[in-house]
């Protein structure tokens, strides 16, 4: 909902498949007790209910999540719900669920996500019936025009809404930040979510420094590691795509400091390349920027920092097209890149005339390269779950070491920001 990165729309994507396991059912407010226990008390003209229950989700921080209705101790009926603002009432509200909402934007249907107010009150709720251990990030977006203005699908619409979206002011998580001017995110997070211990910022860690550089007049950020010296190597090397969300949205520096903090990381320079305004040119299977990457970038890092001169020690990690890119990466330059990072790639790429898939093909007949790659995918990720997992059975198949993991979220940095922790860690970790 946020930021995340992706290429324009595919020309032929599939559609949504029908909905099965953790997923959106639609407006089912009535169905969470403690709504039906509000609107019992306002019908009843208990003084105070709707007062009462606001205290109460202040104090317990929504959304509400509740047992599953079907019994079911893998899931909870998690209930979104928004207060109304009298200084600006709204006729209808949308509740964005990253990936939940988008796979009916994709099928030109917004409606099921249209929240409901209930009777007598100004509460706008709406449940979902999700796995216990569901990740996204989520916004709320009000309007008051009609109901045709708020249900619009198309691509000027849906950017938009991402444009004027608002985050869940009763969600005591921290908000996930947002770039291009653009509000903040809430993270839902169900309570068998995988932990992200490693994500935010301690007080009690060893701090590294974050500088800024320019090489051909792109934008670099480094973040060194405690206690780094440039004769103090050699030092592994962590190269993220996507720097300018990674380091002054995100604070990944935070990240690398806990890792290391924790034993979990060898001492590792992390080099963010920016790369968000030219994606199409740089994260499209491009050899002259994964060239650019390796007899540049890294012949650089090695002389002002000590690092990436052992291929073995070395990762390119990024998402979505960025992780396509990561993988693609370490199967042209195997000499410079040993490690590829790929978080939700985008292996259907490039789905034209040349046909689909086109890295999982060269992986499938080219020599095989002395690489370990880490994949991990979303299980909402409908448009890139079976590309993922193909791509996986390949690399097994020619006796790759690949690394591969399913978590239930979307294509969502509120979920990558916790692979990438994980990924760096068992990539450079063991080494």
């Amino acid at each position: 909902m946020t930021n995340a990165p992706t290429y324009p729309p595919r020309r032929n994507p599939p559609p949504p498949p029908v909905p099965t396991g953790p997923t959106s059912e639609g407006p089912t407010v009535v169905r969470s007790p403690l709504l039906r226990t509000l609107l019992t008390d306002v019908r009843a003209d208990k003084p105070d209910a709707e007062e009462q229950f606001w205290l109460r989700a202040a104090a317990t921080g929504t959304p509400l999540v509740e047992p599953d209705p079907e019994g079911d101790p893998d899931h909870r009926l998690v209930t979104l719900v928004r207060r109304e603002d009298p200084a600006r009432p709204a006729t209808h509200v949308l509740a964005l669920v990253h990936t939940v909402t988008d796979k009916d934007r994709h099928a030109g249907d917004l409606a099921p996500h249209l929240m409901e107010r209930i009777e007598g009150t100004g509460v706008w709720a709406i449940s979902h019936r999700l796995r216990a251990d569901h990740r996204a990030s989520y916004q709320f977006h009000a309007t008051d025009g009609s109901r045709e203005d708020a249900l619009r699908a198309d691509r000027a619409g849906w950017l938009q809404v991402l444009d004027h979206a608002e985050p869940d002011p009763l969600n005591n998580r921290t908000p996930l930040p947002s770039r291009d001017g653009r509000n903040p995110a809430s993270v839902l997070e169900l309570p068998d979510a995988p932990a992200q211990s490693r994500t935010g910022r301690r007080d009690d860690v060893a701090r590294g420094r974050t500088l800024d550089a320019e090489i051909d007049g792109r934008t670099i950020t480094v973040h060194l590691p405690p206690g780094h010296r440039p004769d103090g190597g050699p030092y592994a090397l962590a190269v993220l795509l996507d720097g300018e969300m990674w380091g002054p949205v995100l604070g990944v520096g935070d990240t690398l400091d806990n890792l290391h903090a924790d034993g979990d990381l060898p001492p590792t320079v992390a080099v963010l390349v920016d790369t968000m305004g030219r994606r199409m040119d740089d994260l499209a299977c491009s050899a002259p920027f994964v060239d650019w990457l390796a007899d540049t970038l890294l012949p650089w890092a090695e002389r002002e920092y000590g690092a990436g001169a052992d291929a073995a020690r070395t990762v390119v990690a990024g998402q979505s097209a960025g992780g396509l890119t990561a993988a693609f990466a370490a199967f042209q330059r195997p000499d410079r890149f040993g490690l590829a990072l790929s978080q939700s790639g985008s292996f259907w790429w490039p789905d034209d005339e040349r046909g689909t898939e086109w890295l999982t093909g060269q992986y499938a007949w080219a020599e095989r390269r002395p690489v370990t790659l880490h994949l991990e995918v979303g299980l909402q990720e409908w448009m890139l779950l079976g590309e993922n997992r193909r791509f996986r059975n390949v690399l097994r198949a020619r006796g790759y070491d690949v690394r591969y993991r399913e978590f239930n979220g979307g294509h969502d940095y509120a979920c990558w920001r916790g692979g990438l922790a994980d990924g760096l860690a068992e990539l450079l970790g063991e080494r």
